[in-house]
């Protein structure tokens, strides 16, 4: 059976509503667009059309998937990051709009640099290390490593769909950069690491809970897991004055600097903010010398 454009976007409404979806509306209109391949401006021009039978059971198989809480962007596979589409599915985070306070940081203070040399750590979608890459062009040399093999095929793929020249590698934090002779060093290390802390995550949205990789959300039983481990090693692996430059939680703008305070390590500690004025970014510098050093 078909139904008019209108009639099928006030269904999708309906039905998202009664599952509590918040953005009922904009979701059920963005399946819509999914289905028919048409852009979002366009729909309005259609509304007045019969939808063919396939593309209406395609829609409300969309819907039903929506209302059982699945993220409109792995069931489109598409997420807009800093102006360009990467392609999401269960094995990556879906990039945020905070983590762009994050890229636009490091982009500032790449541009004081020269062939610098990036590293992004636990890359997911790769949405980080792509965008440097491409933003910064010539001038950046971005490396992007992360745990899981699949997380790094999705990254592999967006970074030659969007022609940005990264290179990857499968690592548990730094093993991979570890030499036998020598460690690998980068003027920079970027990082959105997991900061969740363990007894959170079954408060947080079933969007999130259910559906995105637990190795990317959970960051022990405070959150800071991987923040020590980065306050550890991240020193051994920049170079001369180098950066470092980290995603946090909004309430870890206090735990994280005293981390890297306290490893003797790091000078320069800032705490930046997001859009909405929560603590988002933390930017170091690598210390001339270290604690206990002559």
């Amino acid at each position: 059976m078909s139904f008019p454009i209108r009639e099928l976007i006030k269904m999708g409404i309906s039905q998202l509503e009664r599952a509590g979806i918040d953005n009922a509306e904009g979701d059920a209109k963005d399946l819509l667009c999914f289905v028919k391949h048409i852009d979002g401006s366009k729909l309005r021009l259609i509304y007045q059309y019969e939808s063919r039978d396939e593309d209406c059971q395609a829609y409300f198989e969309l819907l039903d998937r929506r209302s059982a809480g699945e993220p409109l962007q792995y069931i489109t596979g598409v997420q807009n990051f800093y102006g360009r589409d990467f392609e999401v599915n269960e094995n990556v985070l879906i990039p945020r709009l905070d983590t762009e306070v994050v890229v636009e940081e490091a982009i500032k203070l790449l541009k004081d640099m020269k062939n610098a040399e990036v590293l992004d750590l636990c890359t997911g979608s790769g949405a980080i290390a792509i965008t440097i890459a491409k933003e910064c062009g010539k001038n950046v040399k971005v490396s992007a490593s992360d745990l899981s093999d699949r997380a790094l095929e999705t990254a592999a793929k967006n970074s030659g769909l969007l022609e940005a020249d990264v290179k990857f590698y499968q690592s548990d934090m730094f093993s991979a950069f570890k030499g036998k002779i020598s460690k690998k060093k980068f003027d920079m290390i970027v990082s959105n690491p997991p900061y969740i802390e363990s007894a959170v995550i079954p408060t947080l949205q079933r969007e999130v809970k259910d559906h995105e990789p637990m190795m990317a959300l959970n960051g022990g039983e405070d959150g800071l897991d991987y923040y020590r481990i980065i306050a550890d090693e991240a020193a051994n692996h920049l170079k001369k004055d180098g950066l470092l430059v980290l995603e946090i939680g909004y309430d870890q703008g206090t735990s994280v600097p005293q981390l890297l305070e306290e490893s003797g390590r790091f000078t320069e500690i800032k705490v930046l903010k997001d859009l909405a004025g929560l603590d988002r970014v933390i930017s170091a510098k690598l210390a001339r010398k270290s604690k206990g050093e002559k």
